[in-house]
């Protein structure tokens, strides 16, 4: 099956890897990814001080992780100045929420078990999957349970609302991430450029699978940022 998965992509996969390869790619890539990361942070300090302060960390991962990518949902979805909200922001709110905790994770997971252990390409997905989850799982218990819910009940709500977005998410991640650069270490430019566009790949592909929950009131897709007012 992985080999029929392989020649399926395998024109796309040609495309991509020596893109993902060199190296004026990756310094370009590493500009804008510190300037997005600029510009978010100016504009979160200078006009949205009232974002709460767990979804400035968000935003801020979305950004390192997808750099332009991340700041454009943040300024599409995650600013007081949006001029209303709907179900596609939310959608998008509630992704970037996941997507924050599930691409630590997947980072994590990544860089341990191929980057620096060179496990075997089985091991490396289910570290990296198992990663994701406790990650992705924590940034909704932790913040139930500081507002007084208990662990199980916090756990049950994070398994119910969440597995669907982890599972798709990681899936497309982790596949495109080892199908890219399943034998590349963390010397390697492949190894970071394939993960940076796996992580956002990610996002596109749970994106509609949070729209769906929000719309059907599994999740709450986050607060509407325009309520708490100019920063």
């Amino acid at each position: 099956m992985i080999t029929r998965v392989e020649d399926v992509f395998a024109p796309a996969i040609e495309v991509l890897r020596p893109i993902l390869s060199d190296p004026m790619v990756a310094v370009a890539w590493a500009l804008l990814v510190g300037i997005s990361i600029g510009i978010l942070v100016w504009d979160i300090r200078n006009r949205n001080r009232a974002l709460p302060s767990l979804m400035k960390g968000v935003w801020t991962l979305v950004t390192v992780y997808s750099g332009p990518f991340g700041l454009a949902l943040y300024w599409y979805a995650g600013r007081t100045q949006i001029s209303n909200d709907s179900v596609w922001r939310r959608g998008v709110r509630s992704t970037a929420h996941c997507y924050s905790g599930c691409g630590a994770g997947e980072v994590f997971g990544i860089t341990l078990a191929q980057g620096v252990l060179a496990l075997a390409v089985g091991w490396v997905a289910a570290i990296t999957f198992g990663l994701a989850y406790v990650f992705g799982y924590s940034l909704t218990v932790e913040p139930l349970m500081q507002e007084g819910v208990g662990f199980r009940e916090a756990m049950a709500d994070a398994f119910y609302s969440e597995t669907p977005s982890i599972t798709i998410m990681e899936v497309v991640a982790i596949g495109a991430d080892l199908l890219l650069a399943s034998h590349a270490h963390t010397g390697d430019i492949l190894f970071w450029m394939a993960l940076a566009l796996s992580l956002s790949l990610g996002f596109i592909a749970a994106y509609p699978v949070n729209v769906v929950l929000v719309r059907l009131g599994v999740k709450e897709g986050m607060k509407n940022p325009a309520e708490m007012g100019g920063g």
